[in-house]
């Protein structure tokens, strides 16, 4: 019977049909995410899909995405994501035109199926699947109204279609409106960056040494010691952002423990703060990436805490978790073992950033951040590596990953044109936990020389080199290669960053005139 009714009785254009269905779809979205700020925001129907996406891509296609993206890759999946929609939607849309009920139906299937991975987070509660089904009950709504308007059969302009428009116009406005209604609520409800700006600093007893001139050294295009906040790489699995202000935020202790702990915020401030200078690297880095930062960060140590809950002998990992799902497998030991691994609250002397996990996260010297930096960290699980997998752990990543051995060139650029005569070449190179003791340039097939290097702060933390070169023209490959304290050299092996992190030597071409 509806197929026989408003647009669809002249079977109405290709177009239209499309048109309805997107601002139909638009609906679920916007009314799905207006819901969910009362209940969850990562039960906005929007986010389940993406984070389902994010779960299940992959691991070629994860790396690929890192390598075009960089750190606008969950910009890049938003894009993706909406165009696939629009997609599936003007398809539903040409279902719709021939008969309303099977669109109808097309639509609400896709929300049962939006509201069963809602269901399926790991942080889901019964509640998580009422976004998608709101959101698909308004979608079907908008879809019949839309589909019911009267049109011109002629096709053309007149009160009919102008009606249609209008109508058109309206739903995508509601849907826009309820989306940013939803979002007015939810900063309202959880006002971060308000929250972030009463944050105060807590007062460390006895601060770090800071960073000497003979550290940082001043050379035009070489990454400076410390790593501006709004620099620093992120890399997460978070389509949406963690919104936990430090009212709401709750640390829960347990597991393979003497005694379960559970800390909230003001309970964790009344400990000794400290303060940590640490180089964090991203196992997704590839030779010569800049997936590499170094900050000082201000916290708690994540050994006195795990201490007062009294660690079981035979534990030997620390599961952590993120507030939305996210998992992370640290060895123990790298934590009782070490003064800097912190439980941090600062960064660079400011509260942590959102996007670096505000209002705590971890922080493990030595460890690529896969298995050791979870962010918006809520929970702290002490267990056995042989009876847990943590989220990349599961998706075939090792599950220790200490930090390979690594240097970069930083200038002069690739494939710069350079006047012949002395030119300064530099970079960086780190080796987390066990330090940086030579770099060597070579210059094509030539011998390898050695670079001058920049104080160590740290063993922790990445180190600065240069080497003047005395350029002669023609077009030449530049290469380095660092040694650390072990003696061991850099290999010139290429690997992948999967499944510990990549391996090889950093080159760039330049032409000398």
């Amino acid at each position: 019977m509806f197929g026989r009714i408003g647009v669809t009785h002249r079977q109405s254009s290709r177009t239209a049909a499309a048109a309805a269905t997107i601002a139909a779809a638009a609906v679920v979205l916007g009314v799905g995410h207006l819901v969910a700020v009362l209940l969850g925001p990562t039960s906005s129907p929007f986010f389940v899909l993406g984070a389902t996406v994010v779960d299940n891509t992959p691991k070629w296609l994860k790396d690929s995405a890192i390598d075009w993206f960089g750190t606008n890759d969950k910009l890049a999946l938003a894009i993706t994501m909406g165009v696939v929609m629009v997609g599936v939607a003007a398809l539903i849309g040409q279902l719709t035109r021939r008969n309303l009920a099977l669109g109808a139906c097309a639509l609400g299937g896709l929300g049962l199926v939006v509201a069963v991975l809602a269901l399926s987070r790991p942080t889901a509660t019964p509640l998580s699947a009422v976004p998608a089904v709101f959101g698909t009950g308004a979608g079907i709504v908008a879809l019949c109204v839309l589909f019911l308007v009267p049109v011109d059969d002629r096709g053309q302009a007149g009160p009919t279609r102008r009606g249609f428009l209008l109508a058109l116009a309206a739903v995508l406005a509601g849907a826009a409106a309820a989306g940013t209604l939803g979002r007015v609520i939810g900063s309202r409800l959880r006002d971060i960056e308000a929250d972030r700006a009463a944050f105060t600093l807590p007062r460390v007893a006895e601060p770090i040494p800071p960073v000497a001139p003979e550290m940082d050294l001043a050379v035009p295009g070489l990454t400076r010691f410390i790593t501006p906040a709004s620099d620093f790489y992120r890399i997460d699995t978070a389509l949406q952002l963690p919104a936990l202000t430090r009212a709401q935020w709750r640390l829960r202790i347990h597991g393979m423990v003497q005694r379960e702990i559970h800390l909230d915020f003001d309970q964790l401030s009344a400990r000794r703060a400290v303060e940590s200078l640490v180089t964090l690297t991203c196992v997704s880095n590839e030779v010569g990436g800049d997936l590499a930062g170094t900050a000082t960060w201000t916290g708690y140590r994540l050994g006195d805490l795990l201490a007062e809950a009294g660690p079981a002998p035979d534990a030997d990992m620390i599961l952590s978790r993120s507030i939305d799902g996210f998992t992370a497998g640290t060895p123990l030991a790298a934590v009782l073992d070490n003064p800097d691994a912190l439980l941090a609250v600062a960064m660079n002397g400011e509260a942590l950033p959102v996007t670096n996990g505000y209002p705590a996260r971890m922080i493990v010297p030595g460890l690529y951040g896969y298995v050791s930096a979870t962010k918006w960290v809520v929970d702290l699980e002490l267990t056995r590596f042989d009876r847990a997998e943590a989220y990349w752990t599961e998706r075939g990543w090792a599950d220790r990953a200490p930090i390979k051995t690594a240097s970069r060139i930083d200038v002069p650029d690739a494939f710069a044109k350079l006047a012949a005569g002395p030119v300064t070449v530099a970079g960086v190179a780190w080796a987390q936990g066990r330090g940086i003791t030579e770099v060597e340039v070579q210059v094509d097939d030539g011998p390898w020389q050695r670079a001058t290097l920049a104080a160590a702060y740290s063993l922790d933390t990445w180190r600065q080199w240069t080497w003047t070169w005395d350029a002669s023209p023609g077009t030449h490959a530049l290469r380095v290669r660092a040694v650390d304290a072990t003696g061991t050299v850099q290999t010139d092996a290429r690997t992948t960053p999967f499944p510990d992190g990549s391996t090889g030597r950093h080159s760039r071409v330049v032409t000398v005139r």
